[in-house]
């Protein structure tokens, strides 16, 4: 999309010696710089992109944004070209907000979800509430963009400049409402900070990305930052509470002045009362300012009941009228990939694909699963190479302890030898089974449902490739699910 030409100043930056060029675009990958953009040079894990600072400066950079260490790595360079020099003492955070300035647009009524668990589901049953009501509404996130518009992503959280472009294309094509999906990592690295929000929300908080952050606590203090930092003290935070965390996010919502939209099932401003499962979904009822409401929902699992209700407070947070977004819930439909039916046997049994890949997760599903089935349950489970480690072995115990037959499988080893892997799940799990082929696992999982049982699939949801080495390999767990049950009831596919 084109954009004309900005200063420096009119992105929010200022340049040591006062320089003020025009930025014709913006960059954090240095093959990308032409002439007159402005480079970003930002710390990372590995390297630093002050690295690259000489390489952005030969493509034509009109400008550099870095921190001190970025400026130090590039010194003499820098002071050879004459480029303005914006050092600054958080430039992701910085980048952020100058992206947000250059694309110069974003739909109307944004709001975010972050938690450990429920982003992509929350994010999506707010967009399929807002269109019930009429609104052009999309959400972005792990499954891409969906909606009224829709677009792939790399990333849960894009990087700044990608995000800011996306939105204001989203603008462009007609959509007025948003609903992303905050990663601890997006927040960390200051991603969404350019956003407008009118209502963010937090679902849970369980063990995941430990590799990433350096404590339990410091991943705890990132998804904080959705509170702390990004929404403003104007805007709405939805709490769920049932998560043990839930109370200390509030507080963090209420220190910087913001309304606390709270969803609960012994407290709450939306409060979960009961629910009755049958084995195509769930009945719930629930309260709202004092009064009593029901809905049928044709999703599987009781946590969905809370990612509904998140979804809910988030819609009514952003101005909807409560009475109208009830009447959306029965319409919602299963997210990609989430809990997902993928195939059904001929005598009955059904079968689940989840992304489930913690361990809580792995257990809330099990859980969740188990009133909508007569019979047994099985699960396939992995781990990811390349990955928190220590989640490995909690993988396999949270399986075995809720499922009836487990089988132990490969799920994106990367870099890693995939047998080590699977041990190491193994020994949270010694009476699994273990089939390190994936497609043969899902066939061996298929094979072993009798009448009344259900399969769950887990860790991969909605992925359609396995990524081995530096290869990604198409696979996808729904379309195998469905070859192995038409394989073994003898149907074509």
């Amino acid at each position: 999309m084109g954009i004309a030409a900005k200063s420096l100043s009119q992105l929010a930056l200022t340049a040591r010696g006062g320089r003020d060029p025009q930025i014709t675009g913006l960059a954090v990958d240095s093959r990308q710089v032409r002439d007159g953009f402005l480079f970003a040079a930002l710390p990372g894990t590995r390297v630093h992109g002050g690295e690259f600072i000489q390489y952005a400066l030969r493509m034509g950079a009109a400008a550099v944004l870095t921190d001190s260490a970025g400026a130090a790595l590039a010194e003499t360079e820098l002071a050879a070209s004459g480029v303005a020099l914006v050092v600054v003492e958080d430039p992701r955070q910085a980048l952020a907000c100058t992206a947000a300035l250059w694309f110069g647009a974003q739909p109307e009524v944004m709001a975010a979800v972050t938690g450990t668990n429920g982003k992509t589901s929350v994010a999506t049953f707010l967009r399929q509430i807002w269109s019930g009501l009429g609104r052009q509404a999309i959400n972005l996130g792990t499954t891409g963009v969906e909606g009224a518009w829709s677009a792939p992503l790399q990333h849960t959280t894009p990087e700044p400049i990608t995000l800011h472009r996306v939105l204001a294309e989203a603008v462009a094509h007609g959509i007025t409402h948003a609903a992303m999906e905050a990663s601890s990592h997006g927040l960390e690295q200051r991603r969404l900070d350019g956003v407008q929000l009118k209502a963010a929300a937090f679902t849970n908080f369980t063990q995941d990305h430990l590799d990433y952050h350096e404590s339990f606590e410091a991943y705890f203090a990132a998804k904080a930052g959705l509170f702390r930092r990004v929404l403003s003290p104007d805007g709405t935070a939805v709490i769920n509470l049932e998560d043990p965390r839930g109370a200390e996010m509030r507080a963090i919502a209420v220190a910087r002045g913001q309304a606390v939209l709270s969803v609960g099932r012994e407290a709450g401003d939306l409060r979960l009362l009961a629910q009755r499962f049958d084995a195509t979904g769930q009945d719930l009822r629930f309260a709202w300012a004092g009064q009593s409401h029901q809905a049928r929902l044709d999703l599987i699992g009781g946590f969905q009941a809370e990612n509904v209700l998140v979804a809910a407070g988030l819609a009514i947070a952003c101005g909807a009228e409560p009475e109208a977004v009830f009447r959306t819930l029965s319409e919602l439909t299963t997210v990609r990939g989430r809990m997902q039916l993928v195939a059904t046997r001929d005598n009955g049994a059904a079968v689940f694909v989840d992304y489930a890949h913690t361990p809580d997760a792995v257990a809330t599903a099990l859980k969740a699963l188990r009133p909508h089935v007569m019979g047994r349950l099985v699960a396939i489970v992995g781990a990811g190479g390349d990955r928190d480690r220590a989640k490995r072995p909690l993988m396999g115990r949270a399986a075995s302890e809720h499922a009836d037959l487990v089988f132990v499988t490969d799920d994106n080893p990367r870099s890693e030898v995939p047998a080590s892997i699977r041990a190491a799940v193994m020994e949270g799990a010694p009476e699994a089974v273990e089939v390190g082929d994936r497609a043969e696992a899902i066939l061996r999982g298929v094979d072993a449902l009798e009448p009344g049982d259900a399969l769950l699939i887990a860790g991969k949801g909605h992925e359609t490739g396995q990524t081995v080495g530096d290869d990604v390999l198409p696979f996808n767990d729904a379309e195998q699910a469905s070859v192995a049950v038409a394989a073994l009831d003898g149907r074509t596919v």
